[in-house]
């Protein structure tokens, strides 16, 4: 096999199979990135609503406390409920993207795939 004949099937071989793997396994993990960040907020947000919460209790003294911290509980319940709808919308997001980039790509992948196998 001639040099050229050798660097052309290395240059076919990358462009129709290493490549677009490349791009793949970046999108992968660039999904997973973001994905972990936004678990990882979502839990330290949660934890620390839950820790305050907890804090508060522990200034019960009387019946004017016990309103109040009643009270913080609903409004902190609330919130919490408007955060984990506002998480799962976010994460959705982010699997919603990651379907149309990888269809992108496998649709990229045939194309350049195609003229390679004629």
């Amino acid at each position: 096999m001639s040099k050229a004949t050798t660097q052309q099937a290395t240059e076919q071989l990358e462009s129709t199979f290493v490549a677009p793997a490349r791009r793949l396994g970046a999108l992968n993990l660039d999904y997973t990135e973001k994905l972990v960040a936004a678990q990882f907020d979502a839990v330290r947000a949660l934890t620390d609503m839950g820790l305050s919460q907890a804090r508060g209790w522990l200034d019960v003294r009387d019946a004017e406390g016990l309103k109040k911290a009643v009270d913080t509980q609903q409004k902190a319940s609330q919130h919490m409920g408007e955060r984990l709808r506002g998480d799962a919308e976010k994460i959705m997001s982010l699997g919603q993207a990651y379907v149309r980039e990888s269809q992108k790509l496998a649709e990229d992948g045939l194309k350049a795939a195609t003229p390679a196998t004629k």
